[in-house]
């Protein structure tokens, strides 16, 4: 087989992973790491019913964000990076006993993701079952629906602002981009793993079991008709519904919230990056 066998005489001491090195980007040990950047072949493409290229794997890009795979429910089976990242990680965490860390040169590694890296190191996981919308909201207080919002970069920035403002669950409603696409795991800063969330089965109905939960259903929107924010955010259970950049929630949607919110804007602006728009939405509630 290709490349060499695991070596552990020059790694750093107390290591749960078994160090591997590498030395020919066609080893198929590392074949859930190629092609990252390949629109049909990339691994972390979901397994669609039907068959699809994807291998439904996820993605964690850098060592903090490798760092919170591990803390997560995604199971991580194997890291690939060069030698400093292997000794900034430091994998000593008991669960990875065994897991292949595949140690290569960043031109090897180049070759085998398609690109030259960065942050140095990636970690892999398969995607566990899915969470169902009852399981997230069962404990929260605080949570974002999305609708629409297809942007991978926006959807990683509203975990992360999630994370950091206290929010305790996502809902995804209708045509939203994947949330474990590599891009939205690396942009959110790898809370797009720690964060839980749901996809809604069926939309918009499936709002009533946030209502029947006691949640009020805040639908975000620039209409100057609708009541200003900080009115809005003082119900024991709130979450809060954004719709994509642009066209905003759908009327449907809208109209299977409780309340039409506005965030006061100046003069001549008109709406904010849904990102934005939802952390400012998260920062009120906190506050």
């Amino acid at each position: 087989m290709p490349g060499s066998q695991p070596s552990r005489a020059d790694a750093p001491p107390d290591l749960a992973v078994t160090v591997v090195d590498i030395d020919d980007p066609a080893d198929p040990r590392v074949d859930d790491f190629r092609d990252l950047n390949s629109v049909d072949r990339r691994p972390d493409l979901p397994i669609l019913p039907g068959g699809s290229p994807g291998k439904g794997l996820v993605i964690a890009e850098g060592v903090l964000v490798a760092e919170r795979m591990v803390a997560s429910r995604f199971a991580t089976h194997a890291f690939l990076g060069v030698d400093k990242r292997l000794r900034e990680l430091g994998p000593t965490d008991p669960t990875l006993a065994g897991v292949p860390f595949y140690r290569a040169s960043a031109a090897v590694m180049a070759d085998i993701v398609g690109f030259h890296l960065n942050r140095g190191v990636l970690a892999v996981a398969r995607r566990p079952v899915p969470l169902e919308v009852p399981d997230v909201i069962a404990t929260a207080r605080t949570i974002a629906v999305l609708e629409g919002v297809n942007d991978h970069e926006n959807i990683g920035s509203i975990f992360r602002n999630a994370a950091g403002l206290g929010v305790d669950a996502v809902i995804f409603g209708g045509a939203c981009a994947d949330p474990l696409y590599r891009r939205s795991v690396r942009v959110s800063m790898g809370h797009a793993l720690l964060v839980p969330f749901a996809h809604a089965a069926n939309w918009p109905s499936d709002l009533d079991i946030l209502r029947d939960n006691n949640f009020r259903i805040i639908s975000m929107t620039p209409d100057a008709a609708a009541i200003p924010l900080s009115d809005a955010v003082d119900a024991e259970r709130v979450a809060f519904m954004v719709g994509a950049e642009g066209p905003g929630l759908s009327e449907t949607a809208m109209r299977a919230g409780d309340v039409r919110a506005r965030i006061p804007m100046a003069r001549g602006t008109d709406s904010l990056n849904v990102a934005t728009a939802a952390a400012l939405a998260f920062y009120e509630r906190a506050r």
